[in-house]
């Protein structure tokens, strides 16, 4: 990471408030009578209800909602054992995740205890507080150890996601990719570059499916997995030890169909693909490098399918597309734990996702890209809003199936309706507009460039990398500002300041748009040098800015003066109106028009319905 990125993602977790966590209430609290209701006498009522029955805990509290994310900090992708507390950043962001994609909520615990029975039995007496445990950056073989233990004591879900959530997507990848090329799970050749938790995981849900273990081959630091091998064995990696004389990777992979990596990076040579079976399969998966990027390997084999972990390539692995959709449909139904088949079913929804084709709005994030099912779409992306609405259903129903719902789900589609609901109320319906911002290279001109309001939204948009601002304003109170609120976007590189504009090329065009409205030359002049929404209109006008935006100081109707006078529309065409996105709790409203016209008679009402319609289908809605 280079000191820019860090220097953001510092300030990022420091402001507004540090961390990116907060606790808020669901109930008002406003009155004594709330009061009494929230706290005694009231609560001894609902504590008097779950002693009588321990299931109506999910009735009553918050625990049918809340997962656990726990880790002691000894495998911290990446950064290796750092420890419990310095962990605390990455088990917040796990939980922020849990809570945008599938409003989940999160206690985030890291426990100072390298032992691992101690550790288990320590997560163990949390289970009245949890309805589910997401175990997270633990070392092997003791990530095996805790999570056995927690699954034979426990009767809530336990899930190690970087072994499992790894797996699942692994496997759906997989699933696509044997579909695409025409071989079969059962018949394919598979070689393992890497032995952890997540490497065993991805090879124990596979067999599971149907890949047979003696077509397997796991190598790893010491070489092949062989019968009779003592160096760095365990009793994990013990179970894929097969009979052969083979010693090293370049050894098995001749004649291989797959290769899995999770090892390191540039593992994988190019001139060992060149060993490989027709139509081979390469998941690359090492992190922050794969073992073998797509360039490298396209360039010696044009027959291959490759996924990576990353998502500057097609087909990255991420297990964003997995756990949080899988916590929801097992805590929906009260799951006592998270079992193989509710694992093949969010592998099989996944890949059903994937056969059906990206949808709308990732279409037009990626309209660069061919998002149709096939050797460069074996996954859907992560932010596809269909996940959840595929994957918790399926799950929810797998755990209905195989006898593990203490609470089973009266109708499915209702349940279905009510993700529905929330995908499209939770602000997910802008992360495709987001991402398709960021792919723009947008030029965006703000009039009030040196308001501190604007500035604020404007180190947002450069964190994000949405755009690039174009501020209008006093280049000595925007520098003021930014020094003394400690923004870290950086003039010439993130945005630039726009103060001395080509006036006369603005008053020329200006002048020419209104003349014939009594505007002199002079006056043209005078206009365009004291109002800074007229500017950026004409930086716009004359392609010096791709859009702009104006208003957020000053009064509404003067701001759209100035633009439709540019633009060279007027109310009297009534091809202007406004339309709001009103994200609530139970759903997305867009409300059209509020504020241009003023009495807008039927035939104006139906034209800038149809516009608006037209508009909101641009979000894939």
């Amino acid at each position: 990471m280079s000191e820019e990125q860090r220097d953001k993602a510092l300030q990022y977790h420091r402001y507004p408030r540090p961390g990116k966590l907060r606790i808020d209430a669901t109930v008002p609290l406003t009155t004594q009578n709330d009061l009494a209701l929230a706290y005694s006498p009231g609560v001894a009522y609902a504590c008097d209800e779950i002693k009588q029955d321990p299931l109506t805990s999910g009735d009553y509290t918050a625990r049918s909602n809340l997962v656990g994310v726990i880790t002691n900090g000894t495998a911290v992708l990446g950064l290796g054992a750092i420890g419990p507390l310095a962990s605390k950043p990455v088990m917040e962001g796990k939980a922020v995740l849990f809570k945008k994609f599938a409003d989940i909520d999160v206690f985030d615990i890291e426990i100072d205890e390298a032992d691992p029975m101690t550790l288990a039995q320590t997560i163990e007496r949390l289970q009245p507080t949890f309805g589910g445990i997401n175990l997270e950056d633990i070392k092997a073989p003791d990530c095996f150890v805790i999570e056995e233990y927690l699954r034979e004591q426990m009767s809530i879900p336990v899930f190690h996601d970087d072994q499992h959530g790894t797996a699942i997507v692994v496997a759906a990848a997989l699933t696509s990719a044997l579909d695409i090329v025409g071989k079969s799970l059962d018949q394919i050749q598979l070689v393992a570059c890497g032995a952890g938790a997540a490497a065993l995981a991805c090879l124990n849900l596979l067999v599971s499916m149907g890949l047979k273990k003696d077509n397997i081959i796991v190598t790893d630091l010491a070489g092949v997995v062989y019968q009779g091998r003592t160096r760095d064995m365990d009793p994990y990696k013990q179970r894929y030890a097969i009979d052969t004389d083979k010693r090293s990777l370049a050894d098995a992979i001749n004649g291989c169909d797959v290769f899995l990596g999770l090892s390191a990076a540039h593992v994988l040579k190019p001139e060992l693909l060149k060993r490989m079976a027709s139509d081979p399969i390469v998941f690359a998966l090492a992190n922050p490098d794969p073992e073998i990027t797509p360039d490298q390997a396209h360039r010696v084999r044009d027959d291959l399918i490759i996924a990576t972990g990353r998502s500057d390539y097609p087909n990255q692995v991420n297990n964003v597309l997995c756990f949080p959709f899988l916590f929801r449909g097992a805590l929906d139904v009260g799951a006592t734990e998270i079992n193989q088949s509710m694992k093949v079913a969010c592998v099989q929804a996944i890949s059903r996702l994937a056969k059906a084709g990206a949808s709308d709005e990732v279409s037009s994030v990626y309209s660069d890209e061919t998002l149709t099912y096939g050797p460069n779409y074996l996954i859907p992306k992560p932010f596809d809003p269909r996940l959840i609405i595929e994957i918790a259903p399926a799950v929810a129903q797998a755990a209905m199936d195989s006898g593990v719902a203490s609470r089973p789900l009266p109708s499915l589609q209702d349940y279905r309706d009510r993700l529905m609901n929330f995908v499209y109320s939770s602000g997910l319906i802008m992360k495709p507009v987001f991402e398709l911002a960021r792919n723009s290279n947008c030029r965006v001109a703000f009039a009030e460039g040196d308001s501190l309001r604007v500035l604020q939204a404007v180190e947002t948009m450069v964190q994000d990398k949405s755009a690039f601002p174009l501020l209008l304003g006093r280049p000595d109170i925007i520098k003021g500002y930014i020094r003394d609120y400690g923004l870290t976007m950086r003039e010439g590189i993130d945005f630039e300041i726009i103060y001395d504009v080509d006036i006369e090329r603005y008053a020329d065009s200006y002048h020419r748009l209104m003349q014939r409205r009594g505007i002199t030359r002079h006056d043209a002049f005078s206009l365009v040098r004291s109002d800074t929404t007229l500017q950026a209109a004409l930086m716009v006008k004359t392609g010096d800015a791709d859009t702009l935006i104006c208003g957020s100081v000053g009064q509404f109707h003067k701001h759209l003066n100035r633009l439709t006078e540019v633009s060279g529309q007027s109310y009297a065409d009534q091809h202007l109106s406004a339309l709001n996105i009103h994200i609530l709790n139970s759903a997305t409203l867009f409300v059209c028009d509020t504020q241009v016209t003023v009495e807008p008679d039927a035939e104006q009402i139906a034209r800038m319905t149809i516009d608006s319609a037209r508009e909101v289908r641009r979000l894939g809605l």
